[in-house]
């Protein structure tokens, strides 16, 4: 295969222009770092995937447009969209990918695309002093969990919507990776979330999907059950099932691949 070919997919929705743009590249070896991070910073999106084939399973390395990182779940949704929608792998066989932050299966379901992820510990922390001044509320509780993430939980879904935060101040006294959620007013949806990375270079991201490695299970414990649907609020939105599964998460989301 070419490999400078690139595609871009919008991942967790059904229509273009929602969801959230990953980059993929299915590469015939694996290139240098520096190559990689210079085509992400070239993409300008929020990951950029790249994919190699290995004799039983697929590695997968994911990049901002500034920095590398171990885990990202709407790259991964994208890249397997793409492995299934040029019949690379066949829609009814399982994909093994093998990425820094953990060892990922997925499998196709229909229009749905299922990807099984470690389940993140989480850890009770102090409310940082100047969090509402930072972000905009005061939450009610606060965790942290891997990868430097920060989550906040908010009282009410309209703190989350209406969040405005400030993303110099947030890096600087260490919220600069930042989960903000709720549990949602609709029925509908069980839990609403946003997220900010300004520490990778990433204000807001659409939708997240590695995040829900931390929330799963955080809202199953609050709202005692184990199979949800989570809506990411950001401005393009995105809507993904999601369930907890002893020690993993199991996400689900559609993708649509915009060009190539």
């Amino acid at each position: 295969m070419d490999n400078k070919k690139i595609y871009q997919v919008d991942a967790f929705c059904d229509q273009p222009f929602k969801g959230n743009p990953a980059g993929v590249m299915i590469l015939e070896t694996a290139m240098t770092s520096d190559w990689m991070q210079n085509i992400a910073m070239e993409m300008n999106l929020a990951e950029t995937a790249f994919v190699v084939q290995e004799s039983d399973h697929f590695s997968i390395r994911y990049f901002t447009p500034t920095t590398e990182v171990p885990l990202c779940g709407h790259a991964t949704l994208a890249s397997a969209h793409i492995l299934y929608e040029l019949g690379l792998v066949p829609q009814n066989e399982k994909i093994n990918f093998k990425a820094e932050g953990g060892d990922l299966t997925i499998n196709k379901e229909a229009d749905w695309i299922q990807m099984i992820f470690p389940k993140y510990p989480l850890t009770v922390v102090e409310i940082p002093e100047r969090f509402q001044d930072n972000v905009g509320f005061s939450p009610i509780a606060m965790y942290s969990s891997r990868d430097h993430w920060k989550i906040a939980v908010a009282t009410s879904e309209e703190q989350i919507r209406q969040a405005q935060p400030k993303f110099s101040e947030m890096e600087a006294h260490g919220i600069g990776h930042l989960m903000i959620t709720s549990k949602s007013v609709s029925d509908d949806y069980d839990f609403v979330v946003r997220c900010f990375a300004p520490m990778s270079g990433i204000d807001e991201d659409p939708v997240t999907g590695s995040a829900h490695c931390a929330l799963i299970p955080l809202w199953a414990e609050r709202l005692h059950k184990t199979e949800m649907t989570s809506l990411q609020c950001s401005k393009r939105t995105g809507v993904l099932e999601v369930a907890l599964a002893e020690d993993q998460v199991v996400i689900k989301g559609q993708a649509i691949t915009v060009f190539e």
